[in-house]
């Protein structure tokens, strides 16, 4: 039931059924139907719901990339992230070659579109929002909640499992980072195929605006393990407060944050506040020299920031009070030894790896996903 201001929110119930009705006509008329997660479901209190729908249709369910988290990876269905040309492998080709997209609480903006390029189609689209459902190009139905929607909904439909099952002939699982070599600098896929190992239920991960976007989208999820991602604004340097408030809150969860040192650099003194409270999260400070992200959508000196000597700064910081741990690491072995100490005889203290990665080390999604930004931003604009 959607709540506001202390109070309980009820469907118009003729608008209720009339949305669920038209939905299940225009659904069950479909060959390959899928479900698409959005970050709406949070504030419709809705993810609950959209699991008791993906059960009961049977359709493959994926995610959009601020929405990770609020559905559950270890489902049967799910097929992973829907964002464009930089999904999921397999996934995004399913969704856009679907002849029929629920997606229940999604934004669009230039970031989550991947500069306006999705292969979407408004007339194969239930949209499905916090209050209101719209139906392809109509008819919209308002003050219809998202959650009473989607459970009503998952009684009308008929199971089609189409889309799931051609997911399935097509996916190849991905691969794994190339071996490294005694004392090779370390590279950014193997920091996170470590980062996926530390992983659990009772751990969350705050992914930092930048490469770490779409590394961390990257990681496989397992059950009831907490993620957090900010993408409406682009904002850099929020990971390190919600890091802060996150570890307050959740303190059954050990929280990995993996931060760029640009966007460390804009909310660094939290840092204070977090020793303070004497919190366990693991930060990896992940040091490349700029603000990488806005490299590849627009290049300049701008982009190259001052390096600080990260450790000592966190170092200073502690002071000798509360439990703080600091390590400098550049190759694989270091890592390992690194996530070992942190895992191990310092999980009772705040751990701050700082990991060198050359400037140029970036994912293959950045690059794809910076190009079409750049693209989409620097169009004329439209006439008047």
């Amino acid at each position: 039931m959607y709540q506001t201001m202390g109070r309980a929110r009820v469907s118009n119930q003729l608008g209720l059924e009339a949305a669920v009705e038209a939905t299940a006509n225009f659904l069950n008329k479909a060959v390959k139907p899928v479900l698409v997660g959005g970050p709406k479901l949070r504030v419709a209190n809705a993810k609950d719901a959209f699991v008791e729908l993906a059960d009961a249709c049977g359709y493959p369910i994926a995610v959009m990339p601020s929405g990770k988290g609020l559905v559950p990876e270890h489902h049967p269905h799910f097929i992973g992230t829907y964002w464009g040309a930089v999904s999921t492998s397999f996934c995004g080709e399913i969704v856009e070659s679907a002849d029929a997209y629920v997606f229940a609480g999604p934004i669009f903006n230039d970031y989550s579109s991947v500069g306006y390029s999705l292969l979407i189609k408004k007339d194969k689209a239930i949209i499905v929002q916090p209050n209101r459902v719209t139906i392809g190009n109509g008819p919209s139905f308002g003050w219809v909640f998202m959650a009473d929607f989607l459970s009503a909904l998952a009684r009308k439909l008929k199971k089609n499992t189409t889309a799931v099952e051609n997911y399935q002939r097509i996916f190849v699982p991905p691969g794994m980072p190339l071996k490294h070599g005694n004392d090779e600098p370390l590279r950014v896929n193997v920091l996170f195929k470590h980062i996926q190992d530390m992983l659990s239920k009772d751990s969350a991960v705050i992914a930092e605006t930048g490469d770490s976007w779409f590394n961390c989208q990257k990681l496989h999820l397992p059950e009831n393990c907490g993620y957090e991602f900010q993408m409406q604004y682009g904002s850099i340097g929020w990971s390190v407060g919600a890091t802060l408030g996150y570890a307050q809150a959740a303190k059954d969860k050990r929280v990995i944050a993996c931060i760029g040192d640009g966007s460390f650099q804009v909310t660094a003194q939290d840092i204070s506040t977090m020793i303070r409270c004497g919190q366990k999260s693991i930060i990896f400070l992940i040091n490349n020299g700029g603000y990488t992200i806005e490299v590849e959508i627009h290049d300049g000196p701008y982009n190259v920031i001052k390096n600080w000597n990260y450790t000592a700064f966190v170092d200073a910081i502690h002071n000798g009070e509360g439990k703080c741990w600091t390590a400098k690491v550049r190759t694989e072995d270091e890592l390992i030894d690194a996530i070992a100490a942190a895992t191990g005889e310092k999980k009772d203290s705040l751990c701050f790896i700082e990991v060198f990665a050359h400037k140029d080390d970036t994912s293959k999604e950045l690059l794809e996903w910076g190009s079409r930004v750049s693209s989409a931003n620097s169009r004329p604009p439209n006439p008047q």
